[in-house]
Order: C-alpha cells, then sequence, then structure tokens
C-alpha cells in the first residue's frame, strides 16, 4: 500500500528517515530513480541513511513501475521517493495505485518559479502538475509529516 509519493531532489535523508517514516508508520522505502539505480555512490549512500527496521529498496524507473503494479510491493506500508516532479508524473501515469504526490523539495534554478519555501517549478513542471490535479491526483507540498498539507492547486 502506497503512504506516500513524495518529490525531494535529495531522496533519502534527515527529514524522511525521522519524520515521515515514523509520522506515517512506514516499513519499507523504494526509492525511485535512474540516476540513483545506476550509480554505486547513490546507492551507498542511500544505504547508509536507511532508518533502523524499514526496508530500503532502489529500482530504476521502469523496475519501479513494474513492482508497483504487480502487487509485490502491496504487503509493504510503501513510501516512495523520487527526485523529479517529472519522475512522480511517470508513476502516476503508469501507476493506477498513485492518488496523491507530494512536494517536499525541488531545486532552484534560473528557469525556475518558487511557489513555496522549498519548491521551485519550471512552466513545463507546472503543466505537468496542472495535468495530474485535473485527472483527480492530489498534490500538495509539506516538509515534514506533522506540517499542514498546502495544496498545489492554490499556488499555480
Amino acid at each position: 500500500m502506497i503512504k506516500l509519493l513524495r518529490v525531494d531532489h535529495r531522496l533519502l535523508h534527515g527529514q524522511v528517515t525521522f519524520s515521515w517514516v515514523n509520522g506515517i508508520g512506514v516499513d519499507c522505502i523504494l526509492v525511485a530513480s535512474d540516476v540513483a539505480a545506476n550509480s554505486e555512490v547513490w546507492k551507498t549512500t542511500l544505504k547508509l541513511s536507511k532508518p533502523p527496521g524499514c526496508k530500503l529498496v532502489i529500482k530504476n524507473m521502469a523496475d519501479a513501475i513494474e513492482s508497483l503494479n504487480s502487487g509485490v510491493t502491496d504487503k509493504y506500508k510503501l513510501m516512495i521517493i523520487v527526485q523529479t516532479i517529472a519522475d512522480a508524473k511517470m508513476l502516476a501515469d503508469n501507476c493506477p495505485s498513485v492518488k496523491s504526490i507530494n512536494l517536499g523539495n525541488t531545486k532552484e534554478s534560473p528557469e525556475t518559479k518558487q511557489i513555496s519555501k522549498q519548491i521551485f517549478v519550471t512552466d513545463e513542471e507546472i503543466e505537468m502538475l496542472k495535468e495530474l490535479i485535473g485527472r483527480g491526483i492530489e498534490v500538495e507540498i509539506r516538509a515534514l509529516a506533522d506540517d499542514k498539507k498546502v495544496y498545489v492547486k492554490n499556488l499555480i
């Protein structure tokens, strides 16, 4: 069961480990990232960040989609972490079980607009978010599990 799909360019770190895993009762973290799945440095770093008592799985996007749709992940209280809004959209487009997306932290660049303290989006990402929201997928911003949800539809 998917408890959370989070976009965070840093992937697994203290906020995730302490706030989200405990706050929503997660027993498995799926990092869905082509970059992380193909980098020994990323994999080692992520394994060091894994909270105790929680399974960590690192998959590329195609394998993550296959796993989510096969039912093999259904036995877990699952948190999925991706690096980009495009990755979250790819999961939502290909996995009917994705009903909600949490924006946690995205990178600032010259091409982005700031829509909250930690969320920076390009025009293309705004269009992706509008499409997701239009399909009935909840898109919200929260840095920590205890924070109040801020709905992206009210910001774009």
